[in-house]
């Protein structure tokens, strides 16, 4: 089948809702509880608005820039998510997309395909991994990324375990052994395209996650890598600190919302933080992480990469982060969205809406590269952002005293 093109994020979103079985899709848009950060990461950004120009405006732009030392073409990157059963390629297609696109990969270690095939298809791969299992567990499986090329390392730290959602939870199965498959089945029937695709493929959804282990073959199940980590202590700064030394390379702490930790994984040497609430999935009633930037940045945007990730859906999006203060965003339900209407040539798209949107703003807005966004750029709302700042500096100042 030929892949049609769509015109926004939107409206991927609106063809995934149609081809994916419910249970599918309620795994890409769930959030924790009553969903007041989901909705939160959405909405702060039409809180924040423009005011362009019209003369004088630049003949071409530039969107490149570097996040990690790896060149990209545009501030956009691909956050690791976990197994995508959006369609058989899974984090492969994502990655030939990013890769041909200009710009990095992040590989979940609860991802459905093994690293060595990621990097492969897209040299530029972040690995990420939670703090799951003993130290030398952990010191294995990131070993492997390395000697697989991962060009950086990723922990993620934002989760509590919250599964209770107002809506409820989608049902995901541990095995597709034949009775699961029965069960489900009325689900496939009924959504006949995405079961197509994994019959032409000859394979069903993959439950594994071959990169929690250092070895590949002993792959456990998804329920069976989330048991672990829920089994595992939660990790101090120390182990944090101590997972640093361990990659010789980029580093990334990623769930940041607060400028005490900020400066705390600045002080372990973190090349970078993405400032994130786990796309709403983390503790309901966290603010958005556009919210939560500006205080971020002001506080050690001169020591480390600040990134954000959650809510963003149009190019616009991408230039208010960038507005104020951040390097670069990371993409998630909007690429798995673009994966399930069309696999490869979907994420392909959604990235080029984003670059157009992006390069159209800049236009909009008299700026020629990126680099040249500031707060002048946008009109943000009196307490929009430090409000937060100051909060959180208080408990950091309470905390020490």
């Amino acid at each position: 089948m030929s892949h049609e093109w769509f015109e926004s994020v939107a409206e991927a979103h609106r063809r995934a809702q149609r081809k994916l079985p419910p249970s599918v899709y309620g795994a890409l848009v769930a959030g924790s509880e009553q969903g007041l950060t989901l909705r939160d990461n959405i909405d702060a950004y039409s809180e924040i608005g423009f005011v362009p120009h019209i003369a004088d405006l630049p003949d071409e732009r530039e969107l490149s820039t570097t996040v990690m030392d790896q060149p990209l073409s545009l501030p956009v990157l691909i956050s690791p998510t976990g197994v995508q059963a959006v369609h058989p390629e899974g984090e492969l297609a994502v990655a030939r997309a990013a890769a041909s696109r200009g710009t990095a990969m992040g590989l979940s270690s609860f991802g459905s395909k093994p690293i060595e095939d990621v990097v492969d298809a897209n040299p530029q791969t972040f690995f990420q991994t939670y703090w799951v299992g003993e130290r030398s567990q952990i010191r294995d499986r990131i070993e492997r990324a390395h000697q697989a090329g991962a060009k950086g390392l990723i922990v993620t730290l934002d989760w509590t375990f919250s599964s209770g959602r107002d809506w409820g939870s989608p049902t995901i199965p541990e095995h597709l052994d034949l009775k699961t498959m029965l069960r489900f089945a009325p689900e496939g029937l009924t959504h006949p395209r995405w079961l197509l695709e994994y019959l032409r493929a000859h394979t069903l959804p993959n439950l594994t996650t071959p990169n929690v282990d250092a070895d590949p073959a002993a792959a456990p199940t998804f329920f069976g890598a989330y048991g672990q980590w829920m089994q595992t202590a939660q990790p101090t700064w120390d182990d944090i600190a101590w997972l640093r030394e361990q990659w010789d390379g980029p580093f990334m702490v990623k769930g940041v919302m607060r400028i005490d930790d900020a400066e705390r994984a600045a002080d372990i040497g973190a090349t970078a933080i993405s400032v994130s609430n786990h796309g709403g999935n983390n503790v309901d009633g966290t603010p958005a992480t556009l919210r939560a930037l500006p205080g971020i940045v002001d506080a050690v945007g001169d020591r480390i990469e600040v990134l954000l990730d959650g809510g963003i859906r149009r190019g616009s999006d991408v230039v208010k982060a960038l507005a104020l203060g951040a390097r670069a965003v990371m993409i998630g339900r909007a690429y798995l969205w673009g994966l399930a209407a069309a696999g490869q040539a979907g994420v392909e798209n959604v990235l080029d809406i984003l670059r157009n949107d992006i390069d159209s703003t800049l236009l909009g807005l008299r700026r020629r590269s990126v680099h040249e966004l500031s707060p002048d750029d946008i009109l943000v709302p009196p307490d929009f952002g430090q409000s937060i700042a100051a909060r959180t500096s208080r408990l950091s100042d309470n905390a020490g005293s």
